[in-house]
């Protein structure tokens, strides 16, 4: 027994993260998310197998994504970045809302109830699947983005959001970027940045959210170290990071490869598939 579970359990888990790796890795690069869309929701069930308490659980998740996504989110800016796909002007404008919105969002994730999370998260996801797969070229909000206060507002939502789901910001900046007109795929290459400025300083803000979460929970193994730092669990991450890694650039060459009305309503059908995980387990407290 390791952690309170037998060996069988301990290798499903682990090829089950591996392969949750591999597929993260190639959403972030075919939809600029970062993967923490489908991080959190099978970190979820992992550390609920693995005996993790409900009231941890959610930020657990959000906190090993956001680490996990770091590596994957600068291996697909790259690929990105190389294409010319990618608006630095946005980025430029955006890079201080946005840490100042992590930031933020960091220290409400260590008072905020278990609860919070998963609201944000349902929440956010099905308004973004409304969009993209019912989308229609009348729904928009300008021509183009913003100037001024409101562009630096969008920012901060952005990264205030992104760090209470866990994901890189690829949701909220891609339907932002639709919104105002820009091309789906031009919206994805530039997500893929911006992941990079919320995965880092998020990672480092829930290892400080979840410090107490080790005292407090003294007989868990999957919340002390070596095991985990904070909301960050280092197995979890150890095992997604490397086929991240491996996948995320074929990914980038899947989005160039599909079409803007296939990519829209293959990233909006996922959103609302894992949305409705999450229902399920604020009805049913799962």
């Amino acid at each position: 027994m390791i952690a309170g579970l037998d060996i069988k359990d301990i290798v499903e888990l682990a090829l089950l993260l591996i392969a949750t790796g591999a597929l993260s890795g190639f959403l972030a690069g075919v939809f600029g998310i970062g993967g923490g869309a489908i991080l959190v929701p099978v970190f979820y069930e992992c550390f609920r197998i693995a005996g993790v308490p409900l009231e941890v659980r959610m930020p657990l998740c959000i906190g090993t994504s956001l680490a996990v996504i770091i590596p994957t989110s600068i291996r697909s800016f790259q690929a990105h970045y190389k294409r010319g796909a990618v608006d630095m002007a946005i980025v430029r404008v955006w890079w201080l809302p946005i840490v100042i919105g992590v930031v933020a969002g960091s220290v409400i994730a260590r008072y905020a109830p278990e609860r919070l999370f998963k609201i944000v998260f349902v929440c956010v996801a099905y308004s973004a699947a409304a969009r993209l797969i019912f989308a229609r070229e009348g729904w928009k909000l300008g021509d183009d983005l913003p100037k001024g206060p409101l562009m630096r507002a969008y920012g901060f939502c952005v990264g205030i959001l992104s760090t209470l789901m866990g994901i890189g910001g690829g949701l909220f900046s891609n339907l932002l970027m639709t919104f105002y007109g820009r091309p789906i795929h031009q919206a994805v290459a530039t997500s893929s940045a911006l992941a990079v400025l919320i995965s880092i300083p998020g990672a480092l803000g829930y290892i400080y959210a979840g410090w107490p979460a080790a005292a407090n929970y003294p007989a868990v193994a999957a919340l002390q170290i070596p095991f985990a730092l904070g909301y960050v669990s280092l197995i979890g991450a150890v095992l997604v990071m490397p086929m991240s890694l491996v996948t995320a650039p074929l990914g980038v060459r899947a989005a160039h490869a599909m079409s803007k009305r296939t990519l829209e309503v293959a990233f909006g059908c996922y959103l609302l598939i894992v949305g409705s995980r999450f229902v399920m387990s604020l009805v049913g407290g799962l």
